[in-house]
C-alpha cells in the first residue's frame, strides 16, 4: 500500500510541487497467516480461548514483522513550476501611435515580419540562407523606416508589403518544414533547391525597393548639385572644391 502527502517548496522564483510517498510492507501480514496457520497445525485451535491466544500470537507476530520489514518513505519532486510572473507570456510591446492608422498598421505589420524572419533565421541552419535572411531583416525594417519618415511614400511599397513580403515569408517557412524532415528526395529537394535560388532574387528585389523609394531625394539632390555647379562656373570657381583657393 502506498500513501502519498502532496505539499509545494519554493526554488528559485518558482515552485516545486513535492510528494511524500510512505510504502508500507506487505510482509508483516504475511507473518499473521504464518502465524494462524502454525498454530492450526501445532496448537489447539477448538475453543474460544484458543482463537484469543491465536489472534494475540498473530498480533505479536504482526509487530516483529513490522519491525523487521518497516514502511519504507521517500520524496517525489515534480517538475519546476513556473511562478505566475513566470508563467504569463510577455505582453508584445505595440509601437507607439503615430496618429496616421495606416502607418500604425505597417509597423505592426512589419513587427510580425522581422519576429517570423528571426525565427525562421534560427530554424533554419544553413549558413548562406541565414545570412539571406539577416539581410532581408535589416532592409525590411529599413524599407518600413523611410515610409514612417515620409509617409507619402507608402503607395511605392504596397506591393511590397501585400505581396513580396509575405510570400517571400511563405517560402521561407516551407524551406524550414522540408528541411526539418531530415528526408532526401525528389520533392524535398528539388523545391529546396528552387528556393535558395530564388533568394538571391528576392534579396537583390528587397534592395531595389529599399533603392526606389529615395528616387525623389536623388533627383532633387542632383538637381541642387547641378545648379550649385552652374553658380559657382558663374563665379569662375567651377571645378574647384568648397573652401579651395
Amino acid at each position: 500500500m502506498v500513501a502519498v502527502s502532496n505539499c509545494k517548496r519554493a526554488v528559485g522564483k518558482g515552485e516545486r510541487a513535492v510528494s511524500r510517498v510512505k510504502k508500507r510492507s506487505v510482509l508483516p501480514v504475511y507473518f499473521i497467516g504464518g502465524t494462524w496457520l502454525a498454530w492450526a497445525m501445532f496448537a489447539p485451535l477448538y475453543r474460544p480461548t484458543h482463537y484469543i491466544m491465536a489472534a494475540l500470537a498473530s498480533v505479536i507476530a504482526y509487530n516483529v514483522g513490522k519491525m523487521i520489514f518497516p514502511d519504507r518513505g521517500f520524496v517525489l519532486e515534480a517538475e519546476e513550476k513556473p511562478s505566475a510572473a513566470q508563467a504569463a507570456p510577455p505582453k508584445e510591446e505595440k509601437p507607439k501611435s503615430t496618429g496616421n492608422p495606416e502607418i500604425d498598421a505597417l509597423l505592426v505589420e512589419r513587427g510580425r515580419a522581422v519576429s517570423e524572419m528571426r525565427r525562421l533565421n534560427d530554424a533554419i541552419k544553413d549558413e548562406k540562407i541565414s545570412r539571406q535572411i539577416s539581410h532581408l531583416e535589416v532592409t525590411t525594417g529599413k524599407i518600413v523606416d523611410a515610409v514612417v519618415e515620409k509617409p507619402s511614400k507608402l503607395p511605392q511599397i504596397r506591393k511590397f508589403m501585400n505581396y513580396y513580403l509575405p510570400t517571400t515569408l511563405k517560402l521561407l517557412n516551407a524551406y524550414d518544414r522540408m528541411d526539418s524532415t531530415g528526408v532526401s528526395g525528389t520533392n524535398i529537394d528539388g523545391t529546396k533547391g528552387r528556393i535558395e535560388d530564388m533568394l538571391d532574387t528576392i534579396c537583390t528585389a528587397f534592395s531595389r525597393q529599399l533603392d526606389a523609394l529615395y528616387g525623389e531625394e536623388a533627383l532633387d539632390i542632383s538637381a541642387d548639385i547641378t545648379v550649385m555647379e552652374q553658380m559657382l562656373q558663374q563665379e569662375g570657381i567651377g571645378g574647384m572644391t568648397m573652401g579651395g583657393e
